[in-house]
């Protein structure tokens, strides 16, 4: 049985590190499609980098990102020939044309989705609408199965790794804190260029093909700015235009301004910027302590050790046990369980019970632009959300099915893997107990999340 151990630590790596790591790797790709491939990396020293990456694996501010980018830049160019004008140009390039592709509907089966039709910037690149899932496909009709999660503050989520090693020590790593990393719901990939590549193909999702990939870019206005990019007879070549594709999204997702900029009121008033007023601070309080909430276990509040800002997520996979969201289409069949990590959608895990249940940690930044809460949409407000995690335990027919007087508990997950949930608080109360926390410190916690949007501005407040 995998439990989750304590997920306290403010250092999650040294970030200069994993942000040396990642910006390398990067700049590698880049000049591996200026060269005519656009494969990702595989030799044992990139897979030992993304190895290290699952211990380094907290975000820096733009100008440390600035610095390394031009340590990362120098090593790729020397590996590679090309100079650091060069590879910045080229990364110019490929940001460039995934912001377009990004918003570019043609890429999709139906020719209606884009990635930002899921993916708003206005809503921190989240989902406009409050859908409990999106709708999509070749006819936009087809329902998906999970919530979509945000885009942003994805720089700092680890590789996914059974058993993540990490402590508050520096020089001991032997807090074993279970399976933690990956950039979806599962963890099931660690590379922004196959994340991408899951909602294009997807069925219910953008519904689309390498072959409507290559086609759609080959007519679109910036082909040439594509030939530009990767070579004149890129087009030759399903495969690699396809794949220079997820790589220029990557790389666009890789913008810091855009993506992680770091611009809350939490990051200035940590900066001493700012003052958080009563009802904030009081919710910073309730959401630190370890008797109550206990929040920051897993969604991190303090900066890391070398001074970096928290992402307010441990990375890690976790089963609090949500209701089953009888809305979605999948649900409707009994038998259908979504079990994350187990499966269905990640099947390299199935054969693993203890995995099953798992969903990772998302990052509480920008939390109150969101419309949809939980890998399966059940929430659709902050408020809801909090009394799920107070009341559970306490007041669980408030949540759960009531059948002949007995509350159906945990009624998404088997109970063969009830072995899974955790336990820890808030989790750890019994029915008749005080719930976690009253309407009040509900209201002053959801302040205090308040102040996580980025865009602040003093002298707007």
């Amino acid at each position: 049985m995998l439990r989750r151990l304590a997920r306290r630590s403010t250092r999650m790596g040294t970030p200069a590190r994993s942000a040396r790591l990642m910006l390398a790797a990067a700049m590698c790709a880049a000049l591996a499609a200026c060269d005519g491939g656009t494969t990702q990396p595989d030799s044992a020293d990139s897979r030992n980098a993304a190895g290290a990456s699952a211990h380094d694996a907290n975000a820096t501010s733009n100008s440390d990102g600035a610095r390394l980018m031009k340590i990362s830049t120098n090593a790729a160019a020397a590996t590679h020939g090309q100079s650091r004008a060069e590879v910045y140009a080229q990364v110019r390039r490929m940001t460039a044309l995934g912001k377009q592709m990004f918003f570019d509907p043609s890429l999709s089966g139906s020719g209606k989705m884009s990635c930002a039709t899921c993916h708003s910037p206005d809503r921190a690149f989240t989902p406009t609408n409050a859908l409990d899932v999106q709708i999509g496909g070749a006819d936009m009709h087809r329902p998906g199965m999970r919530a979509v999660p945000t885009l942003k503050y994805l720089q700092a989520v680890p590789a996914f790794a059974e058993h993540y090693h990490d402590s508050d020590d520096e020089g001991d790593e032997s807090v074993d804190a279970g399976p933690t990393g990956g950039l979806t719901w599962d963890g099931r990939v660690d590379h922004g260029a196959d994340q991408a590549r899951i909602p294009l193909l997807s069925s219910f999702e953008m519904a689309s093909t390498p072959r409507k990939v290559t086609d759609a870019v080959r007519a679109a206005p910036y082909a040439n700015a594509f030939r530009e990019a990767f070579g004149e007879h890129i087009f030759d070549d399903e495969d690699a235009t396809f794949k220079a594709v997820l790589k220029s999204l990557e790389t666009f997702e890789q913008a810091p301004d855009v993506f992680y900029p770091y611009s809350s009121k939490y990051d200035a008033y940590l900066a001493g910027k700012a003052t958080l007023t009563s009802a904030e601070l009081r919710g910073l309080q309730l959401f630190n302590d370890e008797t109550k909430g206990n929040c920051a276990s897993c969604h991190i509040s303090q900066r890391a050790k070398d001074g970096s800002p928290p992402q307010f997520s441990d990375f890690g996979l976790i089963a609090v046990g949500v209701p089953r969201n009888r809305a979605l289409a999948v649900n409707h069949d009994p038998r259908f369980f979504d079990l994350g990590a187990c499966g269905p959608e990640r099947t390299d895990l199935g054969h693993r019970d203890e995995f099953c249940g798992l969903f990772r940690t998302p990052t509480l930044r920008n939390i109150a632009l969101k419309k949809t809460f939980f890998h399966n949409g059940i929430y659709h407000s902050l408020e809801d959300v909090m009394r799920f995690y107070s009341r559970r335990d306490t007041n669980p027919e408030e949540f759960y099915p009531v059948v002949k007087g007995k509350v159906n508990k945990f009624d998404d997950l088997p109970r063969q893997y009830w072995t899974n949930l955790n336990t820890d608080a808030p989790f750890d109360r019994k029915r008749g107990d005080a719930p976690v926390y009253t309407d009040a410190e509900i209201k002053d916690v959801i302040a205090f999340l308040g102040t996580l949007t980025d865009g602040w501005q003093p002298a707007a407040h």
